[in-house]
C-alpha cells in the first residue's frame, strides 16, 4: 500500500514535492472512503489531482514511471555507448543553469511494518540511497542501509549477510536492486522491491495500447466475464456478450449487442466507441488492483469518460474490501464534491510563470463548512487552473 511518494527536482518539480495518502484524523466524513489496517493512522482509497494544461499534474504520473524505471534498470548492463538508467531518467527541472540532482522517496506499507526508501542521483552516480523499516505495532525505526556516494553502511539485521558484498555495488546502481537479484534469507529487498512495483502507472493515452487487451482480456473473459459483462451494462454501453477468437497470427475481440428485431449482433471490439473500449481497459486495471491490492495512477482518467463513469469506476474502490488506491489526475471537476470527497483527498497542482510545478491538497486551505469545491476552485481561490489573458484573433494576421 502505497503511503507516500516524493519528488524533488525531477521534471517541473523544482523543489521537495510529495504526495501524502495519510488521512488527516480531524476530517470525520466518508470513513469508508478510507483504508484501516488497525492502527493509529488510516490511508485513501482515492486521491484526485486537478490542475490547468501544462500545469505539471502529468508529470507526477511520469515521475513514478522513472522512479521504477531505474530501480527496475539500473542493475542492468549495458553497453559502453548506451546510457545507464540514471542517465536516461535523470530529468531534473529545466529552467535552471545549474542541474542539481535529482530526489525520489516513497514510504510503502507491507504487513506490519512500514518502509522508507529514496535515493538521490545525477546523470553519473547514486549519490545517496536510504532504506528504513518501522515496524507499525511497537513505532520502532531501524536502519536497513544508508549509502553515500563513499561507502555503504546496513542495519544490524541485514549486516552479515550484505557487508560482503557492499564493494561489488557499481556507483550507477542503486543497491535495493543489486540486493533483490540475491538469493538471500533476509526478505527485505524483495518484499520492497515488490511493494514498490504493486503501483501501476496507466499513461493517459493507454487506450493506443492493445496489450493490455490481448494480455489480460481473455483471462477475464474465462474467468470473470459475469462480472465484466455486470460492469459493461451499468455503465449503459448496450453490450450483452463478450467473446474472442484466436488465430495463428493474432486475436480478435467481439462483442454482441441486441437489435431492435430481438435478434443478436456481433460487432468487433475495434468498432466500438472509444469510451467503451477505454472503460473496458479501466476495468482490467481496476480489477487487478483490487484484487491483488495494487495502488495504480492514472493519467487524465476523466477523457472519453462520461462524470457518472467516472464516479462508477471510483466507487469500485470504495465498495471492496481490499487495500487497492487509484491516484488520477483530472479536469473534470464535476465530483468536486463534499458528497464525494473527503477535503484530503483533493490535490491541485499548479505551475507559476517559470515553470515551478506545485502540489498542494484541498487540506491545505481554510474551507468553509458550506463552501462549494467545485465553484470555489473555478474562481481560483485554490489555484490550479489556467490564467486565461485576453487574444485577439485579427483577419489577415
Amino acid at each position: 500500500m502505497l503511503i507516500q511518494f516524493m519528488v524533488k527536482n525531477v521534471l517541473s518539480f523544482r523543489d521537495e514535492t510529495t504526495l501524502d495518502m495519510t488521512a488527516i484524523n480531524a476530517y470525520k466524513e466518508h470513513e469508508y472512503n478510507l483504508i484501516d489496517i488497525g492502527t493509529k493512522e488510516k490511508f485513501l482509497r482515492v486521491a484526485a489531482i486537478y490542475g490547468a494544461n501544462a500545469s505539471g499534474k502529468s508529470n507526477l504520473n511520469l515521475a513514478m514511471t522513472y522512479f521504477q524505471q531505474i530501480i527496475m534498470e539500473s542493475l542492468n548492463n549495458v553497453k559502453s555507448d548506451e546510457p545507464t538508467a540514471i542517465d536516461k531518467y535523470y530529468v531534473p527541472f529545466s529552467f535552471e543553469r545549474n542541474n542539481d540532482n535529482s530526489e525520489f522517496q516513497i514510504i510503502v506499507s507491507h504487513e506490519n511494518n512500514e518502509y522508507r526508501y529514496g535515493f538521490e542521483y545525477n546523470a553519473n552516480c547514486i549519490v545517496s540511497e536510504w532504506f528504513y523499516k518501522k515496524n507499525i505495532n511497537t513505532n520502532r525505526t531501524s536502519t536497513i542501509l544508508e549509502r553515500t556516494f563513499n561507502s555503504v553502511k546496513f542495519g544490524s539485521s541485514v549486516r552479515k549477510e550484505c557487508e560482503v558484498y557492499k564493494e561489488q555495488i557499481p556507483a550507477e546502481t542503486l543497491a535495493l536492486s543489486f540486493f533483490n537479484k540475491l538469493k538471500m534469507k533476509t526478505k527485505v529487498f524483495t518484499d520492497v522491491y515488490s511493494e514498490i512495483f504493486d503501483t501501476l502507472v496507466v499513461p493517459a493515452d493507454f487506450c493506443e495500447d492493445t496489450r493490455v487487451l490481448e494480455t489480460f482480456l481473455p483471462k477475464i473473459i474465462n474467468v470473470d466475464k459475469e462480472n465484466l459483462i455486470k460492469f459493461l451494462n451499468a455503465i449503459d454501453t448496450g453490450i450483452k456478450d463478450i467473446y474472442f477468437e484466436v488465430s495463428k497470427e493474432d486475436i480478435n475481440f467481439y462483442t454482441t449487442h441486441l437489435g431492435r428485431d430481438g435478434k443478436e449482433y456481433s460487432l468487433n471490439l475495434e468498432c466500438e466507441s472509444e469510451g467503451t473500449i477505454k472503460s473496458i481497459m479501466i476495468f482490467i486495471y481496476a480489477k487487478t488492483a483490487i484484487v491483488n491490492n495494487r495502488s495504480i495512477f492514472v493519467d487524465e482518467l476523466n477523457i472519453k469518460l462520461h462524470p457518472l463513469l467516472l464516479k462508477f469506476i471510483i466507487d469500485l474502490f470504495y465498495k471492496e474490501n481490499s487495500t487497492a488506491q487509484l491516484i488520477y489526475t483530472t479536469h473534470d471537476t464535476t465530483l468536486m464534491d463534499k458528497r464525494f470527497f473527503r477535503r484530503d483527498q483533493i490535490w491541485f497542482v499548479q505551475k507559476d510563470e517559470y515553470g515551478y510545478s506545485e502540489l498542494s491538497a484541498l487540506s491545505d486551505f481554510k474551507v468553509r463548512s458550506d463552501a462549494s469545491f467545485e465553484k470555489d476552485y473555478l474562481a481560483g481561490v485554490y489555484g490550479g487552473i489556467p490564467l486565461i489573458k485576453d487574444f485577439d484573433m485579427k483577419e489577415g494576421v
